[in-house]
């Protein structure tokens, strides 16, 4: 059994090959057409499958309708310019602005929300001091968001 930190680094790796290989549609969900997923031999059988969560974590992230070039925020204004070390502080402040319009969107939603956004949004500008490691860190250090997911049963069971 891994770590939510463990998970959280295989879901986030998941869910950059599929931004970084979006062209690549076959590879999207590896699932079969009967919907099973498919799983190694050496792996035992459980309700965590990394790339199915990263598309989940991906559909979280459409969620967010934020333009990143009209916002003002100067923690954000960093990140775009490439201080990748105040991400996890921009995604904060943002979701926090972003919660505060929309009353009905709980904060740890938003996190996830934002921060996969942010995520691919860098990713399009085609930065190239990203890697996984800056959304893995946002989550694992942030306890809210890390109550929420275990709360709910896991990433396993995020929703489901």
């Amino acid at each position: 059994m891994r770590t939510f930190e463990e998970q959280t680094a295989c879901v986030v790796e998941a869910l950059f090959d599929d931004l970084l290989n979006e062209d690549e549609a076959d590879f999207r969900c590896l699932q079969t057409d009967s919907g099973v997923s498919v799983q190694s031999e050496e792996e035992p059988p459980s309700g965590f499958d990394p790339v199915i969560i990263a598309n989940r974590l991906r559909q979280i992230g459409d969620q967010c309708n934020m333009d990143f070039e009209r916002v003002s925020s100067q923690v954000l204004r960093e990140v775009l310019m490439g201080k990748m070390e105040k991400f996890g502080a921009a995604v904060d402040s943002l979701c926090r602005r972003w919660s505060d319009q929309n009353p009905e969107l709980v904060y740890e939603r938003a996190f996830l929300s934002v921060s996969v956004k942010l995520m691919m949004y860098i990713l399009k500008k085609g930065a190239a001091n990203v890697n996984p490691g800056h959304l893995v860190k946002a989550i694992n250090e942030n306890t809210q968001v890390k109550n929420y997911i275990e709360a709910r049963g896991g990433w396993e069971k995020l929703d489901n």
